[in-house]
């Protein structure tokens, strides 16, 4: 009988473990009298009859199972092995290490915001972190319908809702689009509580979530940039001047669209009435200078174009320059820089 004592005699360990693997399931398989447990770091092994667990081994080292094992078991503690018969019990081992997994948006995420119709496009990347908690919530959610689980598992599931989850965050309490970073802790602490609400029920629970980056288009993060190298964040009227001669003197004005042009051309238009605005007041002010000087040799009597002014008004024709300022006159019967009646 020694001969047969343990021939049929089997060991229950992890065979497939991986780094990425959530749980591997050693089911469907009779353990034999003097089979062994083999637990290794990292590892908690927990026997499943029927879909309810009968013990949880989280010790890592070699076990016998019927001496060490079965007498722990809640409900196979009186389980004889017979001389052809086993005991019928799946094991299913956990990897209880703290995962964590690189993410990123697939697709620009568009925020709304007043100044863009169509919303903000903003893409970002970051990494979260999680792990095995409830093991009656895995077996009854996942483990009892799949031999095992990966960590590409839980990001497909996590990164399918992720896009919802930062639009919310993001829009929220009426956060800075052009200045993201800032806010990013914020932002990665709601969301790590809205997913550790989504998994919850699987067994598992967020441990971390961080937003490494936030990503603009390259036309508004050159904005941005441009922004922030003429120190003027928030005076858009001066950035658009800066762009709109920066456009013309570069000569890529054009073929920038409809849209593009008809901006292109109302910021042109403002910048030229700015421009005359500017002229028309260094005109007045060389006037009045030119007008004080014409106006001093008038009064002096020796100028030419006083005495045609005195002349002119003696005849009952307003005079062409006034004989108070010397400013020019077109024709108008009061001066139009000093009031002075002209005729």
């Amino acid at each position: 009988m020694v001969f047969f004592k343990n021939q049929f005699a089997n060991v229950v360990e992890w065979e497939e473990f991986r780094d990425d693997m959530i749980f591997w399931k050693w089911s469907n398989r009779e353990i034999k009298k003097g089979s062994k447990l083999i637990i290794r770091p990292g590892q908690d092994a927990i026997f499943v009859n029927n879909g309810k667990i009968e013990g949880v081994f989280e010790a890592d080292g070699e076990y016998n199972i019927d001496s060490q094992i079965i007498p722990f078991l809640s409900t196979l503690k009186g389980f004889k092995f017979g001389f052809n018969s086993g005991m019928r019990v799946e094991v299913l081992f956990v990897n209880t290490k703290e995962f964590t997994v690189r993410w990123g948006t697939q697709n620009p995420i568009m925020i709304p915001t007043p100044q863009l119709p169509g919303g903000m496009p903003i893409r970002a990347n970051g990494t979260f972190n999680f792990k095995v908690n409830d093991y009656v919530m895995l077996i009854d959610k996942i483990a009892g319908m799949k031999d095992s689980y990966l960590v590409e598992d839980v990001k497909i599931r996590i990164t399918s809702i992720l896009d919802q989850l930062l639009m919310k965050w993001i829009s929220r309490e009426g956060k800075d689009l052009f200045n993201l970073q800032a806010n990013a802790f914020d932002i990665s602490k709601g969301i790590r509580e809205d997913l550790d609400m989504q998994v919850m029920d699987s067994g598992m629970t967020i441990t971390g979530f961080n937003v490494m980056s936030f990503n603009y288009p390259k036309e508004i993060q050159d904005m941005i940039t441009k922004t922030a190298s003429h120190e003027m964040v928030g005076n858009l009227q001066k950035y658009q001047q800066i762009s709109m001669t920066d456009g013309m003197a570069s000569g890529k004005m054009a073929g920038g669209g409809a849209a593009a042009d008809m901006a292109g051309m109302m910021m042109g238009m403002n910048i030229a009435n700015e421009m005359m605005k500017n002229m028309n007041s260094q005109g007045q002010n060389g006037g009045q200078g030119q007008g004080g000087q014409q106006g001093g040799n008038a009064s002096a009597g020796g100028g030419s174009q006083g005495g045609n002014a005195g002349g002119s008004a003696a005849s009952g024709n307003p005079p062409k320059f006034c004989p108070n300022c010397g400013t020019k006159n077109e024709g108008a019967k009061f001066c139009p820089e000093c009031g002075q009646k002209l005729g």
